[in-house]
């Protein structure tokens, strides 16, 4: 390379070129994925997976953050990937409400992980986050509606253009979310030893779920790098517009891989239930009675309440020592307070006995 070519003469060259266009230098997007499903079930080891970070996982508190940047060709201008990331399962859901808003309403897209090898939880979990993150995508579309008023239009035209178009053979049926929406079935290692009875219903029935709201979905497990691979390009796809495979594979015995739009409610079948009960049912809606039939063979077991979950202010991985001691120090005030006040109470009813207030 001579010395006019070499790569610091380049850069200049590069950079002139830019400044003549100043939008090709600043032409960078930013697009946002939130990550929510199960407790424990592999949220954070996908996100490390993602940014290529060879961490060990740790337990999410609340609702974390962390950013990836690619870069666009030559430009100097890079594309941000905002990724958030939910933990405590059903318990913190309010907190969808902060990445997903009026503001980032166009660009944010829901990636829901749930634990395959406890289905006596999944179908709970799975129906309160859909419920959740509904409420919020409506609620952003109201205040965006303020300066965008086409802005539910425009949601609805790229939601039918993720299943393929308007023109699609189950379109009287489907109820598409207005974001991209990804479902990962996670510790697929573990769900293989299910039942195969088992397995067929949790497929078929989340096969539904996905093709309902025009939702990709897609089993993984942590220790199996090929499906951990897949699941990677899948959140490269909501935040950096990278293309997804065609592939598909619907059979129970394998992960699932089921692109948006592309599965069938003929395909799927009907629920799990003695025909008799298809039409005596009580359920409202499709979606209803399929839930009828999943949890009458998984019955869904009560979620921990905030009461009864760990505290997380006694994890030794979030210790700090100023900060502890100065919680250390208000905790015994607080005691201290709260003795006084039996106290005092406990004075004023013996002064009250004594002076015949109280009978």
């Amino acid at each position: 390379m001579s010395k006019e070519d070499n790569l610091w003469n380049i850069a200049i060259a590069q950079s002139n070129k830019q400044q003549g266009n100043p939008e090709e230098a600043t032409s960078s997007e930013e697009k946002s994925v939130l990550i929510v499903g199960s407790r424990n079930s592999g949220k954070t080891s996908i996100v490390l997976r993602f940014l290529d970070k060879d961490e060990v996982a740790k337990p999410t508190t609340a609702l974390e953050y962390t950013y990836a940047r690619k870069s666009k060709g030559h430009n100097l201008a890079k594309d941000v990937g905002h990724i958030w990331e939910l933990g405590g399962g059903t318990m913190l859901s309010k907190l969808i409400e902060i990445p997903i808003n009026h503001i980032s309403i166009l660009n944010t897209g829901l990636v829901i992980v749930l634990d395959l090898s406890a289905p006596n939880e999944l179908w709970f979990t799975l129906d309160t986050l859909l419920e959740v993150a509904q409420k919020c995508i409506q609620t952003a579309i109201q205040e965006a509606q303020h300066t965008d008023p086409q802005i539910k239009d425009k949601l609805q035209a790229a939601a039918w253009l993720r299943v393929g178009g308007e023109d699609h053979m189950d379109k009287d049926l489907m109820d598409l979310f207005l974001i991209p929406l990804i479902i990962l079935g996670s510790k697929y290692d573990l769900f293989q030893s299910l039942d195969s009875e088992k397995r067929k219903t949790i497929c078929k029935t989340l096969r539904f779920v996905a093709h309902t709201y025009g939702a990709t979905l897609q089993f993984l497990s942590i220790k199996q790098e090929a499906t951990l691979n897949k699941s990677r390009s899948l959140i490269s796809h909501i935040i950096f517009g990278t293309a997804l495979g065609k592939a598909m594979q619907v059979d129970h015995n394998k992960p699932l891989i089921v692109p948006a739009g592309l599965d069938s409610f003929q395909q799927i079948g009907n629920p799990p239930l003695e025909e008799e009960k298809l039409g005596r049912g009580r359920a409202r809606t499709p979606i209803e009675l399929w839930k009828n039939a999943f949890t009458e063979i998984f019955p869904q077991e009560s979620v921990k309440t905030p009461a009864t979950v760990d505290d997380p202010a006694k994890d030794p991985q979030y210790a700090e020592l100023a900060i502890d001691q100065l919680r250390l120090q208000k905790d015994q005030e607080l005691e201290r307070y709260r003795k006084l006040c039996e106290r005092k109470m406990k004075e004023a009813q013996n002064k009250a006995l004594q002076e015949g207030l109280v009978f």
